[in-house]
């Protein structure tokens, strides 16, 4: 078999996933297998693949092609999210290059415009997850805004408003002017900004005193309706009752009282702008103050701003600066460091705004789907997430679920008066129209009569289905896909969106299938660079994830990515990580050229050969075992870890230069085949974080038919192990490496042959110590008058008489110098284990650390002593 020098993944990895989906190894269907169900967290369908989607979507690649090579009938559903916002923006940002402007289409032109843009650009990441080797089943894929799921979106909101928990509220909502739209608390990322505090004079009404009031957003004063001190601040107590004047405004406006007030903060007295802030809005409710909107949609200052109408918010607020320090009504300005609420999608900041928004209860809903993970029927991995989540759970506020927007889900309210409460809510407009007849007891009503509401749901509350929309689970409850798939198994996803998202798939779950929607999350870090910025096209400081494949190989890029990822950890990049993949890959094709280059003869066995065999099979059941534990821990990257050590260390390190044949001679058809079977076992080991290159190898080994592919190969079950077995090994490597750190630190060629005179009566593994370190005669139970280079392996004391080529006067300082040191260090553990204070106060582990110590350097001193005594 003639096989390539150098391994070439641009050659093999397209050539096997074209294979792979031919013979259709990811498509799963219910059957008699116990099923193993993952759904992608659905990226946004204007996305293109970032790192933070090659860590997440790696991992779950990992752990679907592990599960397929155990049995499972895997099924990872894949998808995207129509993401209305991000969408949107992009829709009209092409149409704004093309002349042409929202307000100036219907919706139904703009839907047109949003498809044709989903359909042209939509779904470019799922193409490049392909190219990642994710073993997704393609024939599954769905879209969040296809019919069949905005269908049970619909259901779902129908369904919970009738049951009382999805209302119609006035209150105020996060406005982001930039996508003109509303958004959730969860949405608003809180930024700190240099600013200023403006301190403003407001004239007190018939007097010639005035009230000085701080505040960081002078262009409000236009919506103010009163000033508000705390009832126990005596400064104030003669303002109680009193009026005064809003500065340019010239409203005449209240001085209120109320706790809420911070005598310590600013002035004491706070302007109250009710439909501009948070806090300001409930003590306008309270004190049944009237609300001034100033501003429009897009952040302009409107009518109420005077002769500010039509500029915008920060604009503004440098040029009011400018107005009331020329009208003597600014008293000072001073820099202030304040937290911005601003948008997650498009960053820009957000202003607080009063309107009609619909909510979602969430009080009734979230109480069992706290209880489900505080009690592990859902297992958080890290557990530390738990913490973060019950917090969030306990203070959960109503969920603001409609968006000013035209891309997604309208709504399925339908309006037939101008009353506050003259609509329906129904499935479609056939149904609203009966539901709107028999409300008003007018059978003359007309579909013509109804109008629906304008505004779109929250993307989150179609993407909180996802688990069970992906099989229709919502429009047949009972099909073979829901009943077989559900709960699904695994969900890895980022810590960023367990409120968003993890939570709320929860309560869907609990709510519409009485089960929680999957049984364990897996929480994957974040990816930063090297000075722990998070990674981002806007900072550019992230690789293209297509050009790292390129470059190191999808299975290269895979192993880097994760030999860093501890569960729930940050995993600081590092291209060199990249590299030692790619490396990886070259150590295994190296092997598996060696193992080919061999002769094969019809011999027996010899001892070393047998016991090399004995040993890493011994070794493989152990190390099958450890990274079955792994797994069950969700430690991916230390699975990785365990399966590179078998492979590089043992099997490349150890095992093959064992079984190796002498200059000339060939190897045991016997051991070959052994060592092929136990090559292919590795590479159904390996084959979940390196499929293209294992699938390769295996393919090569020998021909194989369709079934018989290594995707859907069935891995080894850890068996039997003896650890005595592994332990004499152990030992004998460490003998080995002995001998060859004396052959490298005095200049031998591993060439030269040996003697070793040891206090042992016997080694384990003679005949592997004798090959591997070129010895050609042990000397058991002995000790040696020549001048030696000695070493300890635990007990075992293991002389070499030194070669006639080293200058002994060299090797005699040497020793004196590595004694001197030795006593030094020793002087510093006896000193730590004569206090009595340490060794009473120590943990007894630390203590038995320090004595160990103790113990190693006076063995190394009189051996090196002895050493001194012969040269």
């Amino acid at each position: 078999m003639q096989i390539s020098e150098k391994y070439n993944p641009q050659e093999t990895e397209q050539k096997w996933y074209n294979y792979w989906l031919e013979n259709k190894y990811f498509h799963s269907e219910p059957n008699d297998k116990p099923p193993y169900t993952v759904v992608i967290p659905p990226p946004n369908v204007t996305g293109i693949l970032h790192m933070g989607h090659m860590l997440n979507n790696t991992i779950q690649d990992v752990l679907v092609r592990r599960a397929r090579m155990q049995g499972f009938n895997a099924c990872w559903v894949p998808g995207t999210d129509h993401a209305s916002i991000a969408t949107e923006a992009k829709v009209v940002a092409k149409l704004k290059s093309e002349g042409v402007s929202k307000s100036d289409i219907t919706r139904e032109e703009f839907l047109k415009h949003a498809w044709d843009w989903t359909d042209k650009y939509g779904g470019t990441i799922l193409e490049q997850l392909k190219k990642l080797g994710c073993s997704c089943d393609w024939d599954r894929t769905r879209f969040t805004m296809e019919p069949k799921l905005s269908q049970q979106v619909i259901k779902s909101f129908v369904d919970l408003y009738n049951k009382g928990l999805i209302y119609r509220g006035y209150r105020m909502v996060n406005w982001d002017p930039e996508a003109k739209t509303n958004i959730s608390d969860e949405e608003v990322i809180f930024k700190e900004q240099n600013g200023k505090l403006y301190f403003l004079k407001y004239a007190v009404e018939g007097s010639e005193e005035f009230l000085s009031v701080a505040t960081t957003r002078p262009e409000t004063i236009f919506g103010d309706t009163a000033i508000c001190i705390n009832p126990n601040d005596e400064r104030y107590a003669h303002l109680k009752g009193k009026k005064v004047i809003v500065p340019i405004v010239n409203r005449v406006i209240p001085v209120i009282e109320d706790d809420y007030v911070d005598i310590e903060f600013g002035t004491g007295a706070l302007k109250i702008t009710p439909a501009h802030d948070v806090n300001d809005y409930e003590i306008g409710k309270k004190h049944n103050l009237p609300m001034i909107d100033a501003l429009d949609d897009d952040g302009n200052l409107n009518d109420h701003g005077l002769h500010y109408a039509g500029k915008n918010r920060f604009d503004v607020r440098k040029q009011i600066a400018k107005e009331l320090e020329e009208k003597g009504l600014l008293l000072k300005a001073e820099d202030y460091m304040n937290k911005v609420g601003t948008s997650e999608r498009t960053g820009a900041v957000i202003e607080p705004k009063v309107s009609v928004q619909w909510f979602l209860k969430m009080s009734e809903i979230a109480k069992p789907a706290l209880d489900v993970v505080m009690d592990d029927e859902v297992k958080f991995y890290p557990e530390k997430f738990k913490n973060t989540y019950k917090y969030w759970m306990e203070n959960i506020r109503d969920w603001n679920i409609s968006r000013q927007l035209w891309w997604g889900q309208q709504i399925p309210a339908y309006y037939y008066g101008d009353g506050e409460n003259d609509f329906v809510v129904a499935e479609t407009i056939e149904e609203a129209l009966e539901l709107a007849r028999q409300k008003t007891d007018n059978g003359q009503l007309t579909a013509g009569d109804l109008k629906q509401d304008e505004d779109a749901l929250d993307t989150w509350f179609s993407s909180w289905l996802w688990p069970m929309s992906v099989f229709d689970g919502l429009l047949d409850p009972e099909n073979k896909d829901i009943n077989y798939y559900y709960p699904t198994s695994d969900l890895v996803t980022g810590p960023d969106i367990i409120f968003f998202w993890v939570a709320r798939m929860i309560m869907a779950g609990l709510e519409y299938r009485k089960e929680v929607p999957f049984k364990n999350v897996y929480f994957t870090g974040i990816v930063r660079d090297k000075q722990r910025r998070k990674m981002s096209k806007s900072l550019g400081n992230s690789p293209d994830p297509l050009e790292l494949i390129d470059k190191y190989g999808a299975d290269g890029v895979r192993v880097g990515i994760l030999l860093s990822s501890a569960a729930g950890n940050d995993l600081l990049f590092d291209e060199d990580l990249m590299l030692q993949g790619r490396n990886f890959m070259s150590k295994i094709w190296s092997a598996f050229r060696l193992i080919n280059l061999w002769n094969h003869e019809d011999k027996p066995a010899n001892d070393t050969e047998n016991q090399a065999i004995q040993w890493f099979e011994n070794k493989l059941n152990k190390t099958i075992a450890e990274i079955g534990d792994q797994f069950e821990k969700f430690r991916i990257s230390d699975a990785l870890h365990l399966i590179y050590k078998l492979i590089w260390d043992d099997f490349c390190g150890s095992y093959l230069e064992a079984i190796k044949p002498n200059y000339g001679e060939g190897i045991s058809r016997e051991v070959y085949l052994k060592t092929i079977e136990l090559f292919e076992e590795l590479m159904k080991q390996v084959h979940p974080f390196l499929p293209f290159q294992s699938e390769e190898i295996w393919q090569l080994i020998t021909e194989r038919k369709t079934d018989e592919a290594l995707v859907i190969a069935r891995q080894k079950k850890a068996g039997a192990f003896d650890e005595t077995i592994i332990k004499n090994f152990e030992t004998a490597s460490e003998m080995i490496s002995g001998v060859r750190n004396y052959r490298q630190t005095k200049g031998i060629s591993p060439r030269e042959a040996v003697e070793i005179y040891t206090n042992a009566t016997e080694f384990a593994n003679e005949s592997v110590i004798r090959k591997l370190a070129n010895v050609s005669e042990i000397h058991f139970g002995t000790k040696t008058d020549k001048p030696s280079f000695t070493f300890l392996v635990g007990a075992t004391e293991i002389s070499i008489p030194l070669s006639d080529n080293l200058d002994l006067e060299e090797e005699k300082k040497k020793t004196e110098e590595e004694v001197k040191y030795l006593k030094g260090f020793l002087i510093s553990v006896d000193k730590k284990l004569s206090n009595e204070k340490f060794v009473a106060n120590a943990k007894p582990e630390v203590v038995e650390v320090e004595r160990k110590k103790q113990k190693d350097a006076m063995d190394k001193i009189a051996i090196l002593e002895e050493k001194l005594k012969s040269l």
